[in-house]
């Protein structure tokens, strides 16, 4: 169908009833993919002399009275200032209630969505995020912003890209005359009105009956904000949407790939394997179950020639690798809805992890700091599930099933870290060190078993922890929940770590050790030696980790005759939704629930919820009982609770159990209180 030119004044010219210069409208081909024009349209030469935004989202009105230019230029200027997104972010900033709302109707509202935006937006995006999103064509995004004010589909997309890009790290408020980014929590508050926007504006047109690829894409972009914004039941709804459209849409079959053209299969086959990596990754976050399956062929970098950034499929690829091994059935195990899990299969799964990446990564800086970090996660997960069913012995041969594993875990990603640039760790956000918390946390629990180090001159794991803590008091400067939720752990389950640990906590966070003062109770927070650790660090020389023995010889020996407690049958019911006993991945806050690590060796009988007794326990008991007689048992979890309701915006979380007090005074941690913090 050929296109149609139509004569038309700007909004603002038909406004102050002028002559207008500006293009030729030419309505859009039915396809939303494709356009004649390839770039922005300028403003008309009045809008331009005037300084105003020239748009076309005005009806045509039927003629009145004329009334007085300048008046309306005035007039014209006043409006399109307060309706910019600077000017709305900066009336919810100072909680101005009679500030302009957005648009009363589901119409898109004038002047929130510039072309500076759109701009900004796109070019952060391919310049950072693409790699790990190959989802979009830009010549196509760029030709559909042409006509952003005629197409609704096309107008959700960009506002939920730009919501997206606006709560990343390093993004700031594009033309912003008022100067928002200097105020915390603008970001956030940027991107919350931008989502607003999408939501309303999609109810305008069913995106459900007739998806397309712009409206799932915008269902995926709105899940990563909800994301970033620590809002889980949203993201999990608009996840889960977009994996439905995926089905709807049949991207899970071959067959519909051979009907599109070479760019538009390419895209759909490239956001089906997203889509596949990211539910799997918030199903062992979240518990959550799958939807879908790996029925079709991984993307080739060859599958669009058009794709100048082709090269960096390699990085995209090697994640789809490591999340593929994780199907139906272990997240059915995961679940606790089957309970037929064997060592051999766990076994064979960290080999398949290990194996997964080569020893060079032919990846962007940021795709191989992912890379990394999701490897090593993925290993503490497995192990996860191996100790909660009872496959891990310390006279193994197979490291990875023995109970030391986390620490040579602990130990490679450490290593890794300290070869991370720190914008290759920031622009994964809160994602990445949610990662590296559970790492820790593992870490932490296998510390409340292992001996003291006897080397002073090697790293040992409680090096390891020192530097998890380290590492995450530097992202983001702190400004995250998971360092002070670290801290209460290691401060139940390591007691006597606590202190030394605090006295090390590196200079440059001041917003952990001043501002939100998490520290006082703990110890001398400021006064210790600064940190050793160097990740995300670049000096002259190259970091060097001294690496202990992997086979931790003193463990070996003195708990040759442990074995881990196998599971008995729970009255519980069983669903999806429920939290593994032990180790599970801790990652709703708060309302968690306690924390289960290990089973107290020192009792008559195994805390974790298992309450059975074990000869071999006894007979180890007897042998090292006065070691454990000092040791204090890890509190128990007891499920998750997942309350994910902040507000937003917030720059630094509130954590209500976390209890401060005055110099001279003693730290409290709300413990052995109804209401205390649920993690331990």
């Amino acid at each position: 169908m050929s296109s149609s030119s139509v004569k038309r004044a700007c909004d603002a010219c038909h406004r102050r009833k002028v002559k207008c210069d500006g293009i030729t409208l030419v309505s859009p081909p039915p396809s939303s993919s494709s356009s004649s024009s390839s770039s922005l349209s300028p403003p008309c030469r009045n809008c331009s002399t005037a300084s105003l935004g020239c748009t076309y989202l005005a009806v045509p009105q039927k003629k009145g009275p004329k009334g007085s230019r300048a008046k309306v230029i005035s007039e014209l200027r006043e409006t399109q200032r307060l309706t910019t997104l600077s000017s709305k972010v900066a009336s919810r900033i100072q909680g101005i209630i009679n500030s302009p709302p957005c648009s009363p109707t589901l119409s898109p509202t004038p002047g929130l969505l510039t072309a500076e935006m759109i701009k900004e937006c796109m070019n952060f995006f391919f310049a950072h995020m693409y790699p790990t999103m190959p989802i979009l064509h830009r010549g196509r995004l760029e030709q559909q912003a042409v006509y952003v004010d005629q197409n609704v589909d096309t107008y959700c997309l960009l506002t939920s890209l730009c919501a997206f890009m606006m709560i990343q790290p390093g993004m700031g408020i594009p033309g912003d005359p008022l100067g928002l980014d200097s105020l915390p929590g603008a970001n956030l508050v940027s991107g919350t009105m931008l989502m607003e926007e999408t939501l309303r504006v999609r109810k305008s047109y069913d995106h459900l009956e007739s998806p397309t690829l712009n409206s799932l894409v915008t269902s995926y972009f709105l899940y990563g904000s909800y994301f970033g914004l620590d809002l889980h039941n949203k993201a999990w709804f608009h996840l889960r949407e977009a994996t439905t459209l995926a089905h709807i849409l049949g991207m899970q079959k071959e067959d519909t790939y051979l009907q599109l053209d070479q760019i538009e299969a390419s895209r759909r086959r490239r956001l089906y394997w997203l889509l596949f990596t990211t539910e799997r990754s918030y199903a062992l976050q979240r518990h959550r179950p799958l939807s879908l399956p790996a029925t079709i062929s991984l993307p080739t970098q060859n599958d669009d020639p058009s794709d100048l950034q082709s090269h960096n499929l390699h990085g995209f690829i090697h994640m789809v690798s490591l999340f593929r091994p994780f199907d139906d059935q272990f997240v059915a195990l995961w679940n606790k809805t089957r309970t037929d899990c064997s060592p051999s299969y766990l076994a064979t799964l960290q080999k398949q992890l290990t194996d997964a990446l080569p020893a060079y990564l032919n990846s962007t800086d940021n795709q191989t700091a992912d890379l990394r970090t999701s490897q090593q996660w993925l290993r503490t997960m497995v192990w996860q599930l191996s100790i909660q069913n009872g496959c891990l012995s310390s006279g193994s041969e197979d490291p990875a099933m023995t109970f030391q594993y986390p620490v040579e875990i602990a130990r490679d990603l450490l290593s890794m870290a300290s070869q991370f640039s720190p914008q290759s760790m920031e622009i994964h956000g809160i994602a990445l060190i949610e990662k590296l918390f559970d790492v820790a946390c593992s870490l932490t629990d296998v510390l409340s078993l292992l001996p003291a180090h006897s080397d002073p001159f090697t790293l040992g794991p409680r090096d390891y922890l020192h530097q998890f803590m380290t590492l995450l008091s530097l992202l983001r400067s702190g400004d995250n929940r998971f360092l002070p939720l670290l801290l209460a752990k290691v401060h139940d389950v390591l007691p006597k770590l606590t202190n030394p640990m605090l006295q090390t906590v590196p200079d440059n966070s001041p917003s952990m050790g001043t501002e939100v003062d998490i520290f006082d109770g703990f110890g001398s927070a400021g006064m210790g030696l600064p940190s050793n650790f160097t990740g995300g660090v670049h000096t002259t020389h190259a970091p060097e980790f001294k690496i202990e023995n992997p086979a931790i010889t003193p463990f070996d020996r003195r708990y040759e005759d442990l074995r881990s407690p196998s599971i008995p049958e729970s009255n519980e019911p069983h669903t999806p939704f429920t939290s593994p006993p032990i180790l599970a991945s801790p990652m709703e806050y708060p309302g968690l629930g306690e924390y289960t690590g290990f089973p107290d060796l020192s009792g008559p009988r195994i805390h974790n919820g298992i309450g059975h007794n074990s000869p071999v326990i006894g007979e180890f008991k007897r042998e090292f009982g006065e070691n454990l007689a000092s040791r204090r048992p890890p509190p128990v979890r007891q499920g998750s609770g997942g309350s994910f309701g902040l507000q937003i915006p917030r720059s630094v979380p509130e954590f209500h159990h976390l209890h401060r007090t005055t110099s001279g005074g003693e730290g409290d941690v709300g413990m052995n209180r109804p209401n205390d913090l649920a993690f331990r």
